[in-house]
């Protein structure tokens, strides 16, 4: 059974983070994050289901640092990346028959970001 961990609403989440605060919600369209003094990165298996061209959204509010996410085929080779600088990237996926995944990286960074798709 594909991607079994999410039936049972569990999520593999790799981290590996410095930081005084730091919540992270992966989400079934989105995944938030919010975070003080923050360095390190965290990487989990996007919730993507269907092929379909989609299209991602970074809104990253932060006080001060620099976030990124980036997205990786199942060989974990990189495919896109989202900076507050280019919030917004579409691709298409073969998301019913690949894994992909979702890493987030932070550099001293402090405030909130929301990814959606």
């Amino acid at each position: 059974m594909k991607r079994f961990s999410y039936y049972w609403g569990a999520a593999a989440v790799v981290k590996c983070i410095r930081a005084v605060v730091f919540t992270f919600h992966p989400g079934r369209d989105g995944d938030k994050a919010t975070l003080t003094s923050c360095t390190g990165w965290v990487r989990h298996m996007a919730r993507l289901y269907e092929n379909r061209t989609y299209t991602f959204v970074l809104n990253a509010r932060l006080a001060k640092g620099d976030a990124e996410v980036v997205l990786l085929d199942k060989n974990k080779q990189p495919l896109l990346k989202l900076t507050p600088q280019t919030p917004t990237h579409t691709i298409t996926l073969d998301a019913a028959e690949n894994n992909y995944y979702l890493r987030w990286e932070f550099k001293r960074a402090s405030g909130s970001c929301e990814l959606r798709w």
